[in-house]
């Protein structure tokens, strides 16, 4: 069972409907990722709009190394690269932090 590197050659029919199996399943999950990133933002934007409205800095950093630890943690648990965890985290909190300091400055610009 041989599957060609430019994915053009003859393939192994067993071998062509596993590899749709697994793509599938991997879309499936793509999707549920995107879905809880969106939900995820939905609740960061809510904390935006209340630390903009309580004069809270946009960055929580006590918060963010707790959440890199805990985050640490779990990815060791399902046996995935916690530094992997760990970057993926970064880069979650700068956009959200990016978006706490877009509604802190949209929120000072419309208080009398």
């Amino acid at each position: 069972m041989t599957i060609s590197n430019t994915g053009t050659g003859d393939v192994d029919p067993e071998a062509r409907e596993e590899l749709e199996r697994l793509r599938a399943s991997i879309d499936n999950i793509d999707a549920a990722v995107v879905h809880m990133l969106a939900e995820r933002f939905k609740a960061t934007q809510q904390v935006g709009r209340l630390k903009a409205r309580h004069h809270l800095p946009p960055a929580d950093p006590g918060r963010e190394a707790r959440q890199i630890e805990r985050l640490r943690s779990l990815a060791e648990d399902a046996r995935l690269d916690p530094a992997f965890a760990e970057k993926f985290l970064n880069f979650i909190v700068a956009e959200v932090i990016r978006h706490h300091e877009r509604i802190a400055e949209d929120s000072a610009h419309i208080r009398p």
